[in-house]
């Protein structure tokens, strides 16, 4: 009983640590990266240096990452029991990097930097501590929530993410206590340092009706097939651009040029950076049939040619953009229906249901029936997106498969 006492003590003294380290770490992220966003579109010119931001960035991973150059991907082969440990190097490089892409006007996200980040800080810990690979487990779960419940302010939801982005039939239930700390920790940390986040509003949540459900469910597949086109024109991007251009500075350096050609072709500069205007406007007033599919090729060419940045918030905005749409086709609210493709499309590109719908309700609240809707949407958006998801060594999917049986 003590020994039983001294080790959950210890994990969650671990879990504060992480929390204050991942927290700490996003603060300083996320106020750098307004500067960089703010001087992107204060200095338009930036762009054009895209190409070369790219490919220094891609030499920088090249001559110094090694193995931090696979993201996400290793701290989830981590987890599941890989040999490869998570180098320190990675927290520096991938927020080097994401400012890079931002600065110059890339279009990507920010949760992975976030989650990478923390990662590397629950890596670190687990070696001065000599932590067996168990704990080591729990404690890198530790820095993925709190990484993703710092950078967005959703604690709970970030929790839940860690969980179930590495499979919740891996994961021990003393491990919750901790992870959920770490989480909570890392968002109060991160608010401690002044740091505030965006906040939205679904507005006015209309009674329960049939008529009202159909069109939730119509639209929630159509979140699942822009989930499913994200993830598939981003991984194909990836392998087409690594087959024909192998250095990794001339793929970037490519990419960044396509990048430029698309923004006078398109004739518009809104799709490129974290797109946070189109993502509020999309709450306001209907969004352009088309936002939603150039947010997503701009997206999916950024991150498929090597530029550093996370998923997730080009996810919201290709969500919340696509359901802003479909609200003035359906005559469904607009703001409803932008928040409900927001959490939907990070559902089925992350294969994380439950993460989604508690994030719907950190981000929105609870108000009548708005908790259903958004159920409804992050259940069917993951059923309807198909088999592959952002992060290729997840094995949610599996575990969910085998639980239905």
């Amino acid at each position: 009983m003590a020994s039983f006492l001294k080790i959950n003590v210890k994990r969650l003294a671990l879990a504060v640590i992480i929390g204050i380290c991942t927290g700490s770490s996003s603060a300083l992220f996320l106020t750098t990266l307004e500067w960089a966003t703010s001087t992107s579109l204060s200095h338009t010119w930036l762009l054009w240096l895209l190409p070369l931001g790219g490919a220094l960035v891609s030499w920088l991973y090249l001559q110094y990452g090694k193995d931090a150059a696979k993201g996400n991907n290793l701290l989830l082969d981590r987890i599941y029991g890989g040999e490869t440990a998570v180098p320190f190097r990675m927290a520096p490089l991938v927020l080097f990097g994401t400012l890079v892409t931002h600065l110059f006007s890339g279009s990507a996200g920010r949760e992975g930097t976030a989650v990478q980040m923390g990662g590397s800080f629950a890596e670190l810990v687990s070696k001065r501590f000599h932590l067996s690979s168990a704990e080591r487990k729990i404690i890198l779960l530790c820095g993925i929530s709190s990484g993703f419940g710092s950078v967005f302010g959703t604690p709970a939801a970030g929790a839940i993410f860690a969980l179930e982005v590495a499979a919740l039939g891996a994961i021990s239930l003393e491990s919750i206590l901790p992870i959920f700390l770490a989480s909570y920790i890392g968002h109060f940390t991160t608010l401690a340092w002044g740091v505030h986040h965006h906040h939205y509003s679904i507005g006015h949540v209309p009674a329960l009706s049939g008529l009202l459900l159909l069109k939730m469910v119509t639209a929630s597949v159509l979140f699942g097939l822009a989930a499913l086109l994200f993830v598939t024109l981003t991984h194909r991007l990836k392998a087409w651009f690594a087959k024909k251009l192998p250095n990794p500075m001339m793929k970037s350096f490519v990419g960044g040029l396509i990048v430029i050609a698309l923004v006078y072709i398109v004739g518009s500069r809104d799709y490129l950076g974290l797109g946070l205007p189109l993502l509020a406007h999309s709450f306001e007033e209907a969004s352009s049939p088309f936002a939603f599919l150039w947010k997503t090729i701009f997206t999916a060419l950024t991150l498929g040619t090597g530029f550093q940045g996370g998923e997730v918030t080009p996810l919201f905005v290709i969500g919340s953009t696509l359901g802003s749409a479909l609200a003035q086709l359906l005559s469904v609210s607009v703001p409803l229906l932008a928040g409900i493709g927001l959490i939907s499309v990070f559902s089925g590109a992350t294969n994380t249901p439950l993460a989604s719908f508690i994030l719907g309700i950190e981000l929105f609240g609870l108000h009548g029936y708005g908790w259903l809707y958004m159920l409804i949407g992050c259940a069917i958006g993951y059923l309807c997106s198909g088999v592959p998801a952002i992060y290729s060594s997840q094995r949610a999917r599996r575990y969910f498969k085998e639980l239905m049986g």
